[in-house]
């Protein structure tokens, strides 16, 4: 019996995630995907990826018994999904975990309420995903590596052992990280760097080796939302 799933939000992550949710139905049927929600009128009664557009997030109201799944946010805007999820109440259990079949997890690894991992992600032992965690194609987490709540890993992310990425994080495309480091809430790592200190929160790191950018100036209050990691 399949489970009714609806995507919040239209963009970019949203249509990644139900190529991910049609891959999954396709080795065995879970989900009966209806649809995205977006608060964007212009986007309502039109289709993406084959998928309409249902109405506004309030819409979802209406779907008492679909899973959800939070798929918003990009680099300029980090704490947009934590912004939602604490917008929409429901309990964890509503929330749709979502992995791609060609991700791998090891013995030991735990993974969060509506967290999507995409196609050819790696977790190799013990590492620990919290909640709404966003995962690109073929990042690798390594041995005992924890990524906080809402931290979004894009793709050809690289993470050595004991890594900690804090809530609300960051790590930009092809970014590598040194066993051990920490990167801190709210912080954004760009494309292609090469991290080797501590990052702290609220920062923009660039650069092999990566530097000190810039702050990101985001409020304080979302970080209130921190959370243990499953």
């Amino acid at each position: 019996m399949t489970q009714p799933l609806v995507i919040v939000g239209a963009g970019g992550f949203a249509r990644e995630t139900a190529a991910a949710v049609r891959a999954v139905n396709q080795v065995r049927p879970v989900w009966q995907l209806r649809g995205f929600l977006d608060d964007d009128p212009a986007l309502h009664g039109t289709e993406r990826a084959g998928l309409p557009i249902l109405g506004g997030i309030d819409e979802l109201a209406e779907l008492p018994d679909a899973a959800v799944v939070v798929c918003v946010g990009n680099p300029r805007d980090q704490l947009a999904r934590a912004r939602v999820v604490r917008r929409l109440g429901l309990p964890a259990a509503r929330f749709a975990t979502v992995v791609h079949p060609s991700a791998q997890l090891g013995a030991g690894c735990l993974l969060g309420a509506g967290s999507v991992l995409l196609a050819q992600v790696t977790l190799t032992a013990d590492v620990a995903v919290g909640s709404h965690v966003a995962i690109m194609p073929q990042s690798v987490l390594t041995h005992d590596d924890v990524v906080h709540d809402f931290a979004t890993i894009a793709s050809g992310v690289r993470l050595g052992g004991g890594v900690t990425v804090a809530e609300g994080a960051y790590l930009g495309a092809g970014a590598l990280l040194r066993e051990s480091l920490t990167v801190g809430a709210g912080s954004l790592l760009g494309m292609g760097s090469v991290l080797l200190d501590d990052l702290p929160p609220a920062e923009v790191w660039a650069g092999n080796p990566a530097r000190f950018l810039r702050r990101t100036h985001l409020p304080a209050e979302p970080l209130s939302l921190r959370r243990s990691p499953v």
